[in-house]
């Protein structure tokens, strides 16, 4: 089977490794050539990393690799997919003039699914002709390492459409739970919560960001701290979560004023080499 994945950034490159490597044909879909140049160089990294940790071989990897086909054209994306993965920008204009499209180009049977971590599903796939076909597939950064895939059902999402992205989910090696479509679904609600207390708590000057996450990792055995996994995110990911989470569930979730600082001086996380931390050219954490 083949799965279209739509966005060749940090999370749609993701995507289309664990596809590749669990055999299925990908097609890595992004709006112009630079885009998906950068997208194929984030996959290329993970292929490398993974051949030397020894999570695969070099020739398993290379035939991976070469289950990738990449365009900039949405129709020849999206031809002959089983699964079609979205996975842009958390704007819902633009996921839903994407997810428009790509259905006008797929057979009747193919799901259409949605990377997005806080925007409903249902109003997203209300775009559709047929929204029952939509649901959102929620994989968790890095894709390669997280064995989550959160399966969101919207309003109208049927049983089939679910039982088809439950089946490619675990063929990609995930395992996968289900939740309704309210904001923040079950695991971005309470990670956006924990990453802006410990916002919150680093401008108070409770603890340097430092002892704040391996408080977290070695106190409550968590495996990343927040400020780590914020950056990891990206900060203007989890800014725009947070907002969605406030303007649907109230001020509870009002973001931190100094993560908001940080977005607006362009400390994005690890994907720009700068957010709580800075990080060097290979995304390897810079010493403080």
């Amino acid at each position: 089977m083949q799965i279209s994945v739509l966005g060749a950034g940090t999370m749609g490159g993701g995507i289309a490794y664990v596809a590749a490597v669990n055999g299925f044909d990908v097609r890595l879909y992004d709006m112009d050539d630079a885009a998906v140049d950068a997208g194929v160089a984030r996959v290329q990294r993970d292929f490398d990393s993974a051949v030397a940790r020894g999570r695969i071989t070099r020739d398993d990897a290379q035939r991976a690799q070469a289950r990738i086909l990449t365009a900039t054209d949405v129709p020849q994306a999206v031809k002959n997919a089983g699964v079609v993965v979205e996975a842009v920008v958390e704007d819902m204009a633009v996921k839903r003039d994407l997810l428009g499209r790509a259905e006008a180009e797929v057979a009747d049977d193919t799901v259409i699914a949605t990377n997005t971590s806080a925007l409903s599903v249902t109003e997203i796939m209300s775009a559709l002709q047929r929204p029952e076909r939509g649901i959102g597939m929620h994989f968790f950064n890095p894709v390669r390492a997280m064995k989550l895939c959160e399966l969101v059902v919207g309003l109208e999402t049927s049983d089939q459409t679910i039982a088809a992205a439950e089946s490619a989910a675990h063929a990609m090696g995930k395992e996968t739970v289900r939740v309704r479509d309210v904001a923040g679904f079950a695991t971005s609600r309470i990670n956006a919560v924990i990453g802006n207390e410990a916002f919150f708590m680093l401008a108070e000057g409770v603890a340097s960001a430092e002892d704040i996450d391996t408080a977290v990792k070695l106190g409550l055995n968590h495996p990343m701290g927040p400020l780590e996994m914020a950056d990891m995110v990206g900060l203007d990911v989890r800014l725009a979560v947070l907002n969605e989470l406030r303007r649907s569930l109230g001020d509870k979730y009002r973001p931190a004023p100094l993560m908001e600082t940080y977005v607006r001086a362009g400390r994005l996380g690890r994907k720009v080499g700068r957010g709580v931390y800075d990080y060097d050219a290979d995304g390897n954490r810079r010493p403080h």
